[in-house]
């Protein structure tokens, strides 16, 4: 514990930035390349059916995500501000009921899952000709990888929570590298040819070895760790459990109107041509880079914010956040001038038909405007969450999907047609950035922080 409290108390702020970035946002480009890796290999097999089955269980699967954000994230800001305030008993019962809930939820989610599996894949776009298919990939992801899916990340985010981010970065990571490896074994003919249904059974195994990975982890380091999932701490619940939803919940929130505004956008654009659609989500994938790098900073940041917020050390915590929100925005930025500059010939690597790629590269240079207010809104977000701040960090949250959203594609999609639709998000972003300094300026008054 003496080297991870270095970290959070007496390391200079760029060396501890550093250290808890770096695996935080490698663990994410791991986590970008294998979300990929699905779609690239079951496209090999150039039919239609088996890429539609991943399209149509993405919204189910990040359902999981937002469990485990859940409970993760949650988790980990309620340990980090514990751990803060000295209270190491109190991060110990955190970590396990953050443990218990999320694995509880997830095999709830399951369970529903299961019962309602054939309308909800008919309402994600599922036909007649699909529907088996897509069911037998969400079988391993979903129904036998979800409780895995969960806790792989969930863990990740408590092991960095207590300043072990190398840890939590070689866990994540490894189990993203297994399922690159595993998805053309699985999944291509002259193998085990299963189809979309051998990419869910590679990402099932690759977050169950990753989760045993943490397990083991933890289990070896009893007594030097304060995580713990010893259900004995589960009589705590009633102390520890709304701080911990109350924390993680903008999170959850967030990643489930995702899916809202995402299917939203796609249905608007989708009153145009077949070109468009394929446009749309070129550029989808595209801007993954930009965001899943800010999530790593945020992530990495997230334990040194929550730490130092308890234990009182506000010039610390206010280094910790101008430097990741600094390092964030520089690389949107420069993710912005590459885009802009480059945007037929980056939506040429995913297709070579030239009217998807005039598409693609005119929504990219609009969207792209979005990412330097998303690089610093996600930091933002994340220091709420860090602090403890649900009505900010909600209100935030909500703002940047759902809320916004859906009013602003039907108005700019009447006021500029389908361009328009493609300026929805850098609005949001902007009028979420305004909003949270506006909340953290008013938070410096009060509290003096």
């Amino acid at each position: 514990m003496n080297q991870n409290t270095a970290v959070f108390e007496s390391m200079p702020v760029a060396q501890a930035v550093r250290k808890q970035i770096v695996p935080a946002i490698a663990s994410q480009m791991i986590a970008l390349i294998y979300n990929l890796a699905d779609t690239y290999f079951v496209g090999m097999l150039n039919d239609p059916n088996e890429t539609a089955a991943i399209t149509i269980v993405y919204s189910s699967f990040v359902m999981l995500t937002a469990i485990s954000n859940l409970f993760g994230v949650g988790g980990a800001s309620a340990l980090s501000r514990a751990l803060g305030g000295k209270k190491t008993e109190d991060a110990r019962r955190i970590a396990s009921i953050s443990f218990w809930g999320g694995l509880g939820c997830g095999i709830l989610f399951v369970i529903v899952f299961l019962i309602l599996a054939r309308p909800v894949l008919f309402l994600c776009g599922a036909t007649r000709a699909t529907y088996e298919t897509a069911f037998a990939y969400a079988r391993w992801v979903v129904v036998i990888g979800g409780p895995w899916t969960i806790l792989n990340t969930l863990l990740a985010n408590l092991v960095r929570a207590e300043g072990s981010a190398a840890q939590a970065a070689i866990g994540v990571s490894m189990g993203g590298i297994l399922n690159i490896i595993l998805d053309p074994f699985f999944v291509l003919p002259g193998f085990l040819s299963m189809g979309a249904a051998g990419a869910g059974l590679a990402t099932a195994v690759s977050n169950v070895a990753a989760s045993i990975y943490f397990l083991v982890y933890i289990a070896r380091n009893k007594g030097k760790s304060v995580i713990s999932i010893s259900p004995t701490e589960l009589r705590y619940w009633r102390q520890f459990l709304g701080p911990i939803l109350a924390t993680g919940f903008p999170s959850a929130v967030q990643y489930a109107l995702t899916v809202v505004a995402i299917a939203a956008q796609s249905r608007f654009v989708a009153q145009y041509t077949t070109e468009a659609v394929a446009g749309l989500g070129i550029v989808k994938k595209l801007d993954q880079l930009p965001l899943y790098f800010s999530i790593g900073v945020s992530n990495g940041i997230l334990p040194l914010l929550a730490y130092n917020y308890s234990a009182g050390n506000q010039e610390r915590r206010r280094g910790v956040f101008w430097l990741g929100s600094t390092i964030s925005l520089t690389f949107s930025l420069l993710c912005l001038v590459v885009y802009e500059i480059f945007a037929p010939q980056l939506s040429g690597l995913f297709i070579k038909d030239p009217v998807t790629i005039q598409y693609s590269a005119g929504f990219l240079r609009r969207m792209v405007t979005a990412m330097p207010m998303m690089s610093v809104c996600y930091p933002m977000i994340i220091q709420f969450q860090a602090m403890g701040k649900f009505k900010e960090s909600m209100v935030c949250s909500i703002l940047r999907k759902g809320v916004l959203d859906i009013p602003l594609l039907f108005l700019m999609n009447a006021l500029l047609g389908l361009n328009g639709c493609m300026w929805v998000q850098p609005i949001v972003d902007t009028i979420s950035l305004i909003v949270a300094g506006r909340f953290y300026r008013k938070l410096r008054k009060t509290e003096g922080i």
